[in-house]
């Protein structure tokens, strides 16, 4: 054996006595990474760990079907349905299912009845043409329900019954050839799935259900508020950043809005859901739930803008010392204002009651837009860079499209209150939180003290209308010894 071949399975035999050597620690590691992402995944909704132990209470419960023998005997080898179907229907949320329950029932029976009587037409045309008409049938309708399944509003609700009814009409098609006993076969595979899909429906209704209408209206309002806070805060940070050249805040404001870009699918998926789920809390069954994701689409809208607004907190053009000092306290209002009403909004969403404050919030900010478009308006840009006008010039448009998605949300919200017959809240405000507008001061001040035996107060109309009874000036009334006329 050469040198250089000696050496290179040293080095070879050094490498591997290394991994065996290292093995142990890595292996430890590992488990301690499953461990750790096993334990915050449980933590972070509870709910799954109760789902797991659903789903094995129910596959123990059909399974009976096939360990017991009096059962086993009634049902035969159709038993194995019940197992197949707790597996394939047992969804987290009770409306995913419902609806996967009701979709394999009715497919199947749908299915089993339309076999049985392809089967009986077929065995009418005799022994040759009977399997020519049996493919023909199944040919015929696989074509049929595969191109249904393209329809969009189909496919969301019925895409996985159009699936079970091709395949059971295409096992009980094929096999009724070969077997006689075709409608005690069909009856048999019909029960057996019924009883796998009860089991499903009352495991997951009766403990510790899941409700995908409730969650659905949980996120809308996290969506919401998530807004609202990057919103309530971007003011303040934005003309810090500008004025510093740094944020005060860093990134705290700023990923919150980032989830609501993504949420579609989720949301759709959930509305789908809760339309199959019974009454349950404050949810009725032919609850609104499209206008949730009518909401949902505002939201994403508006996030949209806040995405391109947060862009400009940390941009390296910055404004100039003059234009921020003119635009700084309407564009703080807007976006304060804006947050302030969507935060409003979600917390009517999560209390299930009509918003009491929102509107006057959304009018507050439509009035500071209106102040900040007369500012640019008055010769703001003269004598100013372009590239320091810029980007107050897109922020400044940004909060006018913002503005505009905040009113959208509220009225949407409003006409969610309506159609779901939301709680009217009565809106208590502590005397010292209540805010009076500055225009009012002046009203509230106190009357000085008149030093005057009399007060006359005069009222100008006529008297017949003020005093309808007799149309004549009453008599004078005499208040702490001091004479008041109305005249």
């Amino acid at each position: 054996m050469s040198p250089t071949n000696q050496g290179h399975e040293e080095r070879l035999i050094t490498r591997k006595w290394r991994w065996l050597k290292a093995f142990p620690e890595r292996l430890k590691a590992k488990a301690c990474e499953v461990s750790a992402n096993t334990k915050k995944i449980a933590q972070d909704d509870p709910r799954r760990v109760i789902h797991s132990a659903k789903v094995g209470l129910a596959l123990t419960l059909v399974s009976l079907f096939y360990y017991y023998q009096p059962l086993y005997d009634n049902f035969g080898f159709s038993a194995m349905w019940a197992v197949m179907t707790v597996v394939v229907v047992f969804e987290y949320s009770v409306g995913a299912t419902l609806g996967k329950c009701l979709n394999r029932g009715l497919a199947t029976l749908a299915a089993g009845a339309l076999g049985v009587g392809a089967h009986h037409l077929a065995s009418l045309s005799g022994h040759i043409g009977e399997p020519i008409l049996l493919g023909f049938f199944v040919f015929l309708q696989a074509v049929t329900s595969t191109f249904t399944r393209f329809f969009p509003k189909i496919k969301a609700r019925y895409d996985y019954g159009l699936l079970i009814f091709i395949l059971t009409f295409s096992l009980i098609s094929v096999s009724g050839f070969r077997d006689d006993e075709i409608i005690e076969l069909a009856n048999k595979r019909l029960s057996t799935i019924i009883i796998g899909g009860l089991a499903c429906v009352i495991i997951t209704i009766f403990v510790c259900p899941v409700w995908a209408g409730e969650d659905l209206h949980n996120l809308i309002a996290v969506n919401v508020e998530r807004l609202g806070n990057f919103l309530e805060g971007f003011g303040d940070e934005y003309f810090n950043t500008t004025a510093d050249g740094e944020s005060t805040d860093g990134k705290s404001c700023q990923g919150e809005y980032k989830n609501v870009l993504s949420s579609k699918n989720t949301e759709e998926s959930l509305a789908n859901f809760a339309r199959w789920e019974p009454r349950h809390g404050h949810f009725r069954f032919r609850h609104p739930w499209i206008q949730y994701l009518r909401i949902g689409t505002l939201t994403r809208e508006c996030a949209y803008r806040i995405d391109a607004l947060s862009g400009y907190i940390n941009s390296d053009v910055q404004v100039t010392l003059e234009i921020r000092s003119k635009i700084q306290d309407a564009c703080t209002k807007m976006s304060s204002e804006c947050g302030k009403a969507l935060k409003e909004v979600a917390s009517a969403i999560r209390t299930i009651s009509k918003p009491s404050s929102a509107d006057r919030h959304v009018s507050n900010s439509k009035t500071a837009a209106k102040n900040l478009e007369s500012i640019l308006r008055s010769g703001l840009w003269e004598n100013a860079e372009l590239l320091a006008v810029i980007p107050a010039a897109t922020v400044a448009s940004l909060l006018f499209d913002v503005v505009k998605c905040t009113e959208k949300i509220v009225d949407s919200v409003h006409e969610l209150a309506s159609m779901a017959h939301f709680k009217t809240v009565d809106r208590t405000v502590s005397p010292e939180k209540e805010e009076i507008p500055h225009h009012d001061i002046e009203q509230l001040k106190p009357v000085p003290k008149i030093d005057s035996p009399h007060v006359v107060i005069t009222v100008n109309g006529s008297t017949s209308a003020a005093f309808p009874e007799n149309g004549t000036t009453p008599p004078p009334i005499l208040l702490n010894n001091k004479q008041t006329a109305i005249m």
